[in-house]
């Protein structure tokens, strides 16, 4: 009979050498990174300029309806987070998961794609509908009927698809790399996981440098066929590296047991009733019933406690999720009624093909000030990984996870307070008639004269609070949850960062209904006549409240946890 540990899990094919374990594991710890570096740029290619795209003359959405979809896209790839650990746990295991992920995720990056060239839009998404004929508006002041959303069942169709596919590679592939390293040491998640997140941004800056700029000044179908490429070679180096990886089989969800056990603590009576009713309809065959393998019931009521203990601190992170996601939505809206400079300067006498589009020079992509965040993640993540953290620890000053967090929506309320001050700035020129109108690819953008790298600063805040809040966040949800549950509760993690991004989409679809701040009747596609300032400073008043209560709650947590030690220990480390 095999030992416990062999039926368990699959050890790698290749570690047979003395030295083999440690050189196989920080291989396949190589490889884990290399596929999510690879995943990302495919995702970053698609949500970079997901605003530019359906804002544009193919789909003709204007600047509220691209920025929602873009919020919603981002918000279901965080929200579906539980769904891909569930099937993974109950069902497909962590590797059959990932490899069935990458496979949808080809499958539906190809469908936007295919909504890139007219053919493709006229297969999937139909002819474009005429806008009806009506009497000329007798005044300058009236509102414009909005426009139908052409292909919209076609591509939010595409899109949940990419946010479930992403979503499950992102709950199972964390916790599969750290699987890899972890016969390493105590310190080689801690260090997995900051090296996972420089991958994450590495991959997002392949993807803004290249597929950005391919999209805003040669055409959206070869930047979406960019990452349609990334996301096969990821298939393949998966695949490739299979037989160097641990992989275990699945073991069962917790998921009905922590159901039952809320059923019970909050609801008792409807759970006596639910509970008489299934031991009758068990006592008829004693004889077929036989012990299930899994927690026992005193592991169960343990999980559920550090669960509820959980919970609390990470729903108080919700808000700075909300700030944060207006990097890839608001953000880049703001940007794009910025004066955008040339990469090229438009001399007379350059009439080149290659260096003119459209009777104009190549614009820097907007999405390139999504760098300026990206870059701060690259260079602090090593610094932080081999100067800050071991000076710290030496010094015995290395702060906590939960105050690490606190600092980050510090951060995030600093970012979103300085892209208010610079709306309010912006809608000053407005006001003044003072507007540039600048081309970016087919569509005609009325800025205001003042540059786009005024944004900066506000990315790199954002770049700071993330290094602060996102990635001491992950190694909490790691470290602080059961074994048995570790898959549950980053699933729940990342699901929680979704709520914030659509919390924010559906703030600002009310604040885009009429008399609401965001509500531009006579824009149709521009935010000139729009009050984002004050959506800006909305978001900020929130972030600080909960920042308040986050430090409040986490200090209860980080007191409990001082307490009772042997209590909550044990729990933890039960496989």
């Amino acid at each position: 009979m095999p030992p416990p540990r062999a039926r368990e899990e699959r050890r790698p094919l290749l570690a047979r050498r003395p030295r083999g374990p440690r050189r196989w594991r920080r291989t396949a710890a190589a490889a884990v990174l290399l596929v999510e570096a690879l995943e990302r740029a495919a995702f970053f290619g698609v949500s970079a300029n997901l605003v530019l795209y359906l804002n544009s003359a193919r789909f003709h959405w204007d600047g509220q309806q691209a920025s929602r979809a873009a919020l919603v896209f981002l918000g279901a790839s965080y929200l579906l987070a539980p769904v891909g650990g569930w099937l993974a746990d109950a069902y497909l295991g962590r590797h059959r998961a990932i490899a069935l992920s990458l496979l949808l995720y080809l499958s539906a990056s190809s469908l936007l794609a295919a909504t890139a060239f007219l053919d493709g839009r006229r297969s999937f998404c139909g002819e474009v509908p005429e806008s009806p004929l009506g009497p000329a508006c007798p005044s300058p002041d009236c509102p414009r009927a909005s426009p139908t959303l052409y292909c919209a069942p076609t591509l939010y169709s595409g899109l949940l698809l990419l946010a479930l596919a992403a979503s499950s590679i992102r709950s199972n592939l964390t916790s599969f790399g750290a699987d890899q390293v972890m016969d390493l040491g105590r310190h080689a998640s801690r260090r997995f996981f900051n090296w996972l997140y420089w991958s994450i941004n590495v991959g997002a800056v392949m993807s803004l440098l290249v597929v950005a700029f391919i999209q805003q000044n040669v055409n959206f179908l070869l930047g979406y066929g960019i990452t349609v490429g990334c996301v096969g070679l990821a298939f393949f180096i998966f695949l490739f590296a299979t037989p160097i990886f641990i992989t275990k089989p699945p073991t069962g969800s917790q998921v009905s047991s922590m159901l039952k056990l809320a059923l019970q603590n909050c609801c008792p009576r409807l759970w006596h009733r639910h509970s008489t009713r299934d031991s009758q309809g068990t006592q008829t065959l004693p004889a077929q019933r036989s012990p299930q393998p899994g927690p026992t019931p005193q592991e169960d009521m343990a999980n559920f406690q550090v669960l509820v203990k959980i919970l609390p601190v990470m729903v108080t992170l919700v808000p700075y999720w909300m700030v944060y996601f207006q990097m890839q939505s608001t953000y880049v809206l703001q940007g794009l009624h910025l004066h955008i400079p040339n990469i090229f300067p438009e001399y007379p006498s350059n009439s080149s093909v290659a260096l003119r589009a459209e009777g104009s020079s190549y614009k820097i992509p907007e999405a390139w000030l999504l760098l300026a965040n990206v870059v701060v993640v690259l260079i602090l993540v090593p610094v932080k990984d081999h100067l800050l953290d071991p000076l710290l620890l030496r010094c015995q000053l290395l702060p906590s996870a939960l105050q690490k967090m606190a600092l980050g929506m510090f951060f995030g309320f600093a970012s979103v307070v300085v892209a208010g001050g610079l709306e309010m700035e912006r809608l000053q020129y407005i006001h003044r008639n003072e507007t540039v109108s600048q081309q970016i690819g087919k569509n005609v953008y009325y800025a205001a004269p003042l540059s786009i790298w005024w944004q900066v600063p506000q990315y790199l805040l954002i770049g700071i609070s993330e290094i602060f809040a996102s990635i001491p966040g992950l190694e909490f949800a790691y470290s602080e949850a059961p074994r048995s549950m570790q898959g549950a509760i980053m699933g729940i993690f990342f699901c929680l960062s979704g709520v914030g991004s659509l919390l924010g989409s559906s703030l600002v679809a009310l604040l885009s209904l009429p008399g609401g701040w965001l509500y531009c009747p006579k824009d149709f596609g521009n935010i000139n006549n729009c009050r984002m300032d004050l959506y800006f400073f909305l978001l900020a008043s929130i972030q600080a409240a909960t920042a308040l209560l986050f430090i409040w709650i986490a200090g209860r947590y980080e007191r409990a946890a001082q307490g009772p030690v042997s209590q909550s220990c044990p729990s933890r480390d039960r496989g």
